[in-house]
């Protein structure tokens, strides 16, 4: 399976608590809900697309509840993200959690070195393996260069503070952008779809001139 990664951004790279006041106050984050204003009109419409790509769901502790006490409740049979987390086979990062305290549909703990679990299931056949949110769990997987795939809706609000999707200290890897969409109505909000070129150093170069042209070195 190869490993995508979803997130909403704003454009100073924030993804903390985008959905509502109190999905994530931590580190005393006081703007949660910034992408509700700028969600009307059509820009999530990438996002049932992300989900009908997805053969598994993997999430961190955090984000796993988080989504559990919201989707649990969406029953409506034509929502396909209610029906990927409510029903297909998921994967909870968590040292804490019991069996039964993740108890929701098909969810399997994983505990332990997690990225020798992540690289095991990456080693079995299948599609997407897909993180949804999961700041640290995301952090922790591109580090270790586990990543093929990033699928980013970027709003343009400024929110200033919070988790960023590359906080200072990410290792740096070389994407090449395979598709992208500024969505129509609302906020235009950009729909990105990254696929890793590179990993380990992205290289520098330098702008110079050269017989009175502009050249790269």
């Amino acid at each position: 399976m190869e490993i995508s990664v979803h997130t909403f951004v704003s454009l100073d790279g924030v993804m903390q608590g985008p959905g509502g006041v109190q999905e994530d106050p931590s580190n005393n984050f006081q703007r949660g809900g910034w992408l509700v204003p700028h969600s009307a009109d059509g820009q999530l419409d990438p996002v049932d697309g992300w989900f009908r790509q997805a053969d598994a769901i993997l999430v961190g502790r955090k984000t796993f509840e988080m989504m559990r006490t919201y989707w649990s409740q969406v029953t409506d049979p034509d929502n396909i993200v209610a029906t990927a987390l409510n029903t297909w086979q998921k994967y909870v990062v968590s040292n804490t959690l019991s069996d039964a305290d993740a108890a929701w549909g098909n969810t399997t703990v994983l505990r332990g070195d997690i990225v020798e679990q992540v690289r095991r299931l990456k080693e079995q056949p299948g599609g997407e393996l897909q993180v949804h949110g999961s700041w640290q769990l995301v952090r922790t997987l591109h580090d270790a260069g586990l990543v093929d795939t990033y699928r980013v809706l970027q709003f343009p609000v400024v929110v200033g503070d919070g988790k960023r999707l590359f906080a200072d200290g990410a290792t740096p890897a070389t994407y090449r952008i395979t598709e992208s969409e500024v969505l129509k109505g609302g906020a235009g909000a950009v729909s990105l779809t990254l696929r890793q070129a590179e990993f380990g150093t992205t290289g520098t170069g330098e702008f110079v001139v050269h017989d009175g042209q502009e050249v790269i070195a």
